[in-house]
């Protein structure tokens, strides 16, 4: 990349960071954005650099960051509940089946362990998470966005909680729109959310019955390469678009082409309510990306634990004794 390029890029971030700023919704009471300024100043960086280690050995690890901040706040909202592991008796989040295939738990051990190195007792799991979401996007080319921090952990984690709060991949849209509003965010946000699927794979668990049950509103070439996948059984992946590790806009130009992955994909471009942000979000990217900053914004801020709620666990995998 040219110098002229390069400044080119950083005046974009810019702006970008700055309309974000200026017109994110409120911010919740106790959340701010230097939260952790007098009690542990570098906790961004830390995060930043762990993140950057672990995405130079594995660039999917940004698809599986961002779907654990995903998985956690659609249950019982951000608070790292999707981080608890099982115990005798209770079946956690983690191990729920619509959250088998996650990733990534190491990576969160890891920028957690630095954090405690550092300000021991200070930044919760919670915030990791929505920092190592953040980072992870913006590594993959994707926007930068504030996060505000102060979030707390909670201290429960249920299997059953999972069922009907986490947009299933065979739903058709009235039924995401009923799950998405359930926890603020309106289609407009649903839509642009859906574009974190410009990264990462699905098994073929996840689509097989695409490839028998929508035939007409699947593309022929794609077909033949998902049914080939397929044939390896369940545990086969394709990815969700072309750029599979780049944050982009190809994911919905290949909606408009139907060749959307998941039914839950490809019912964005062929529903009413959702064809025409999708039409616009192909056709313009950087409106993607400033619509995908809002949708994180409000999505990051779902049933927060403040204050006196929940706790700062030690280790992400256990709450405190």
């Amino acid at each position: 990349m040219s110098r002229a390029q390069m400044m080119k890029s950083f005046v974009r971030l810019l702006i970008l960071v700055q309309v974000a700023a200026a017109l994110a919704g409120p911010v919740a009471a106790e959340l701010s954005m230097d939260y952790y300024g007098m009690t542990c100043p570098f906790a961004e960086y830390i995060v930043r650099n762990v993140v950057g280690e672990a995405l130079m050995k594995d660039p999917t690890l940004a698809a599986s960051l961002l779907r654990l901040h995903f998985h956690d706040c659609f249950v019982q909202g951000c608070d790292a509940s999707v981080l608890l592991n099982s115990t005798d008796g209770n079946t956690a989040e983690k191990d729920a089946q619509a959250n088998k295939s996650l990733r990534g738990f190491e990576v969160i051990d890891s920028i957690k362990e630095a954090l405690e190195a550092q300000c021991p007792g200070v930044v919760s799991c919670a915030d990791v998470l929505a920092l190592a979401a953040r980072d992870s996007v913006f590594m993959a080319r994707g926007p930068y966005y504030p996060v505000p921090l102060g979030r707390r952990d909670g201290t429960r984690s249920v299997d059953s909680d999972t069922f009907l709060a986490l947009p299933p991949p065979i739903k058709n849209v009235t039924v995401l729109i009923e799950i998405f509003d359930k926890v603020g965010l309106d289609v407009h946000d649903m839509v642009a959310l859906s574009g974190g699927h410009t990264l990462g794979i699905a098994h073929c668990a996840s689509f097989k019955a695409r490839l028998q049950a929508e035939t007409e509103t699947l593309d022929g070439s794609l077909a033949k390469s998902l049914g080939s996948v397929c044939k390896g059984g369940d545990s086969g992946t394709a990815p969700f678009d072309r750029t599979s590790t780049r944050f982009d806009g190809v994911y919905y130009r290949e909606l408009t082409s139907r060749r959307g992955l998941l039914s839950s994909d490809q019912t964005l471009f062929e529903s009413p309510e959702t064809k025409e942000i999708v039409s616009t979000f192909a056709m313009n990217p950087d409106y993607f990306f400033y619509s995908f900053m809002q949708g994180m914004q409000k999505m990051g801020q779902i049933n927060l634990k403040e204050g006196d709620e929940g706790e700062i666990r030690k280790t992400c995998w256990v709450i405190n004794s």
